[in-house]
């Protein structure tokens, strides 16, 4: 079993991989707190006790973080819950993967997770929608090479930026609306924000197909949105929450090896 973390901007989503496509528990905490290794290490051993789960079963720890400051912190806590040397991906990882793009070592630890998650699940030409804080939409090929892509706005952010930036608009909670017209402002907000991010992600990934010339690409989505937006999306494939910690989980065997 090992324990994979991915780290966000917002949230950090830690799982239990019993295999590299079985994720048995996982829990979503705040990255925005600042903890240190041994906050995080109580924190996470409590979590784990809540779920019954024994922390000698795991036998690596795997992260993969887009928020630098924080990487040495969560490979302390992972070496001091198992026990050994944590693993930490990033673009200098050796990953049977390919970074095309003009600054591959600027390409976050989320995309490349996805981009061998994507090759190893679906073996076709993929699009990879994540949508986290920020919406990333990944350009990945059928034998893990990653092409580049788009990153957009995430779905919070216009419902925080109505929330913070009008004098009367509240700041409401994101889900599918029951009708697109809405008749109080609270239903207006949602059918806007809500259906400006489906239109959106559906509008990008005609955009990538028309351009990269492959109409029938694979198109995936994950990330903390995807069972909120993913189902009322157009031609969409795949709806995997947890893609980027299987791929994250796939590092860990290929680096231990």
């Amino acid at each position: 079993m090992q324990l994979v973390v991915d780290v966000g901007n917002t949230e950090t989503v830690l799982g239990l991989a019993e295999t590299v496509t079985e994720v048995t528990a996982h829990w979503r905490i705040s990255s925005g707190v600042p903890r240190t290794s041994d906050e995080l290490t109580a924190l996470i051993r409590a979590l784990l006790a809540g779920d019954g789960v024994d922390p000698s079963r795991i036998r690596r720890g795997v992260v993969g973080s887009v928020v630098p400051s924080v990487n040495h912190v969560w490979t302390e806590t992972l070496e001091q819950i198992i026990g050994a040397e944590a693993l930490a991906v990033g673009p200098a990882s050796e990953l049977s993967i390919e970074l095309d793009v003009e600054e591959p070592m600027s390409v976050g630890a989320d995309r490349i997770a996805n981009t061998l998650a994507a090759r190893e699940l679906y073996h076709r030409d993929s699009i990879v929608v994540d949508l986290g804080t920020a919406t990333t939409f990944d350009c990945i090929t059928h034998d893990g090479v990653f092409l580049g892509g788009v990153i957009s706005p995430g779905v919070p952010a216009g419902l925080e930026w109505l929330a913070a930036r009008t004098a009367k608009l509240p700041l409401v909670e994101l889900r599918p609306p029951q009708v697109v017209i809405g008749r109080r402002t609270e239903t207006c907000i949602q059918s806007g924000v809500f259906y400006q991010a489906v239109e959106g992600v559906d509008g990008i990934v005609r955009r990538i197909k028309e351009e990269w010339g492959k109409p029938d690409v694979c198109v995936a989505v994950t990330g903390g949105f995807a069972t909120t937006i993913g189902p009322h999306l157009t031609g969409v494939d795949a709806i995997e929450p947890f893609l980027t910690l299987y791929g994250l989980a796939m590092a860990g065997e290929e680096l231990s090896r």
